[in-house]
């Protein structure tokens, strides 16, 4: 009999109240669902822009006034805006801008499902992420106040890059900011470290326990 129908087999029944206190995870559910349809706005908002930025690389004139509108780039003062390098780095900027945070809900999705849910039983799916197979609720927080600061950089390259069409309070207000999100994933890393470092075995880059 294999191991895991052996544990389930020996294990005792649980009582009454135990039983819908553990049940009450499921209500969760519905928040991972919703984050499924956020991510399907995402996609489609990622669309918009790129075709917008297809059709002002033809010249379409509509699109460039769109895309001058989106990144908040002053439109020049004859009215005939024209793409230019910058503002198609800051589509393309807010486009990656996107995916970031499009990874930032599949790791939020997958890794608190797997975490806070249900299994997802994934063991020897091709497909697989590489992170889930080690992912905790302590894994899932540094990783995603990593996301964080990678999303955060990209708005701080964009606010940068566009610096002329913003005030100074607004550039040191994004950039404290962000230091603030630095010094706060480093305190997570940091007390994750202090508290679970020792009690976790060395593992090889092959992710086996070292020794062994």
């Amino acid at each position: 009999m294999p191991m895991a129908s052996l544990e389930r087999a020996n294990a005792r029944p649980i009582s009454p109240v135990p039983r819908l206190i553990f049940a009450s995870r499921w209500l969760q559910l519905p928040l991972y669902v919703g984050l499924i349809l956020a991510q399907g706005v995402y996609v489609y908002h990622f669309w918009v822009e790129l075709v917008h930025l297809l059709g002002a690389a033809f010249g379409d004139a509509r699109s460039i006034h769109d895309l001058y509108r989106a990144v908040g780039h002053a439109v020049p003062a004859d009215g005939a805006p024209k793409l230019t390098e910058t503002v198609i780095m800051l589509v393309v900027l807010g486009l990656i801008d996107v995916v970031m945070i499009s990874n930032l809900l599949i790791m939020v999705i997958v890794g608190g499902y797997e975490t806070f849910v249900s299994r997802l039983n994934l063991e020897g799916h091709p497909d697989q992420p590489e992170w889930l197979s080690h992912v905790n609720a302590s894994v899932l927080k540094v990783k995603l106040a990593t996301a964080i600061i990678g999303i955060s950089s990209i708005h701080l390259l964009k606010t940068f890059i566009n610096a002329a069409n913003y005030d100074n309070k607004t550039l040191i207000a994004q950039t404290g900011i962000h230091i603030t999100f630095l010094l706060s994933a480093m305190a997570i890393a940091m007390t994750d470290r202090i508290l679970y470092g020792a009690a976790r075995p060395m593992t090889d880059a092959s992710g086996r326990v070292a020794g062994h």
